[in-house]
């Protein structure tokens, strides 16, 4: 593949071990060897004490006939360490509401794996290789200012 990564120790001994790359992809194979990927461990947040990956729930949510992108993610929550919230981009013309999505999820994904909240953009933010990379979601979570109306509605509750 490649050597290492020039001039950063700290990334080579966190990718190689033992003369394997690992490249933070999770996966698993099945009795006929076929390889699955089912996320990546940068991805994954825990909630309650229980690891959650966010691309089997995505995976869920694009069933749904309004939804054309997705991304979950982990945030940060006084209580259960983090939990999960989905930012939904509707096909054209389509539209789906929160409870909707969690009466469609509810028979899908068990109760600790659903996102505490859904939210809708016209668009999800995408690189310049056209993919929904987390980190500008977040971002844009943080720049409309839903995160701390999150957090604010979560102390409320409490």
């Amino acid at each position: 593949m490649f050597a290492g990564y020039y001039d950063n120790p700290e990334a080579n001994a966190k990718a190689f071990r033992d003369g394997w790359f690992r490249t933070g992809d999770l996966g698993h194979m099945d009795e006929e060897g076929f390889v699955y990927i089912t996320g990546r461990a940068s991805d994954m947040y825990i909630s309650g004490g229980s690891n959650i990956y966010p691309r089997e729930i995505e995976e869920k949510i694009l069933t749904h006939p309004a939804i054309a992108e997705v991304a979950v993610l982990g945030v940060p929550d006084r209580v259960w360490g983090e939990i999960g919230v989905a930012v939904c981009a509707p096909r054209a013309g389509a539209s789906a509401t929160e409870e909707e999505l969690v009466t469609f999820l509810a028979a899908k994904i068990p109760r600790y794996k659903m996102p505490r909240r859904f939210f809708f953009w016209d668009e999800l933010p995408k690189s310049g290789y056209g993919k929904v990379p987390k980190r500008l979601v977040r971002d844009e979570l943080e720049a409309r200012g839903l995160l701390a109306q999150l957090d604010a509605q979560l102390d409320s509750k409490a």
